[in-house]
């Protein structure tokens, strides 16, 4: 629809530069630019490097957006951008990028929350999200079980991971089995060749006294390491397809147990799944299993949609200018803690008035 909020939105917490245009619920172009080949020599993201690149590919990634979506940046009705939480260099590029964009344009800047936006972004692909949403995010740097009444006003933490995230276990184990970075995609690519029976891992915070939805995965880490070490000391062959599929069920499990038990004890009929690992096949496919069998409706984006892209952030902008929420001021900062009870970052006094943004000479700046 014509009227619905045309929104850019900007993202670079961690290693990639994501643009993304949506008009209401409706995805108009989604650029990226990686640079996870840049980091994969050194085993994992390097801040300083990924700053730099997303300083190179931003306004190319930009204009690539723009040229797909069909329109000139004039007719964007906001801007949004994460604010955080994530690397505080990279962020602060992709802050002050859009801080220039709605300077220059005279649009309204939103400042939201990289959480937030990764629930909001299943709304691109099936439609707006029911209230309350129950959400399981899972990244490299987030494992977290969160209930958004309203997901620009209200999200509410249930648990997070208390030490290593699970893509971060995905990572370290890739490593340990010298399988390179990052380690989720191959790790699952090996899981399907082999037996998830067939070591059995343990399931961190899973007996009766532990927090009902927490997670923890040093432990199973630290436990799938030493058991590698154990065969390579004997002499012995590491089965790496066997290792992969039962540290994967590991993970797996634990996630997709606690999130359909707080949906049972939320009274919530269905689950949102976003993030990185949410590209994760068997994570999916048990997901699907559990919610059929609990009577939980399942929503999972299209695996380009779980990994960090600039569509979630135009996505919850979008929200955000429908909504009427107050805008962010100029002097917005990143935030590389922001907390996820702050889906975004409103202005001074909860109020934005663009009358003060003076008129720059811009006809040939922008398409």
């Amino acid at each position: 629809m014509a009227d619905e909020p045309l929104v850019l939105g900007i993202e670079t917490s961690c290693d990639e530069t994501g643009v993304g245009i949506v008009r209401g619920t409706t995805l108009l172009a989604d650029a990226v630019a990686s640079s996870v080949d840049t980091h994969a020599r050194f085993g994992g993201v390097v801040p300083e490097i990924a700053s730099r690149a997303h300083l190179e590919a931003m306004v190319p990634t930009i204009e690539r957006a723009l040229k797909t979506a069909g329109i000139s940046a004039r007719d964007l009705d906001g801007i949004a951008v994460t604010a955080g939480p994530g690397l505080a260099g990279a962020l602060l590029v992709g802050v002050s990028a859009a801080k220039a964009y709605a300077y220059a344009l005279n649009k309204p800047l939103y400042g939201v929350n990289h959480l937030a936006s990764h629930i909001c972004v299943d709304q691109l692909e099936h439609g707006p999200l029911p209230e309350p949403t129950m959400a399981l995010l899972v990244s490299g740097g987030h494992s977290s079980l969160l209930l958004a009444p309203d997901i620009t006003a209200d999200v509410r933490p249930m648990g997070a991971t208390i030490d290593d995230a699970a893509g971060e276990a995905f990572d370290k184990i890739a490593r340990v089995l010298d399988l390179g970075f990052p380690g989720g995609p191959v790790i699952d690519r090996l899981a399907k060749e082999g037996d998830p029976k067939a070591i059995a891992f343990p399931r961190g915070l899973s007996g009766s006294r532990d927090p009902a939805y927490d997670f923890s995965f040093s432990g199973l880490k630290t436990a799938v390491a030493r058991w590698i070490e154990a065969k390579r000391n004997a002499g012995e062959e590491v089965p790496v397809r066997d290792v992969a599929a039962s540290f994967q069920e590991a993970v797996v499990d634990v996630l997709t147990r606690k999130a359909v038990r707080a949906c049972k004890d939320e009274g919530v009929d269905h689950l949102m799944i976003g993030g990185g690992v949410a590209a994760n096949s068997r994570l999916r496919a048990l997901a699907q299993e559990r919610c059929e069998k609990a009577g939980i409706r399942l929503r999972v984006p299209r695996p380009g949609l779980c990994t960090d892209n600039g569509a979630m952030v135009a996505a919850l902008g979008a929200e955000m200018v429908a909504r009427n929420r107050p805008a962010s001021d100029l002097d917005l900062s990143a935030d590389s803690s922001l907390p996820v009870t702050d889906p975004h970052v409103p202005g001074a006094g909860h109020s934005h008035d663009h009358d003060h943004v003076h008129e720059v000479s811009k006809e040939n700046l922008y398409p």
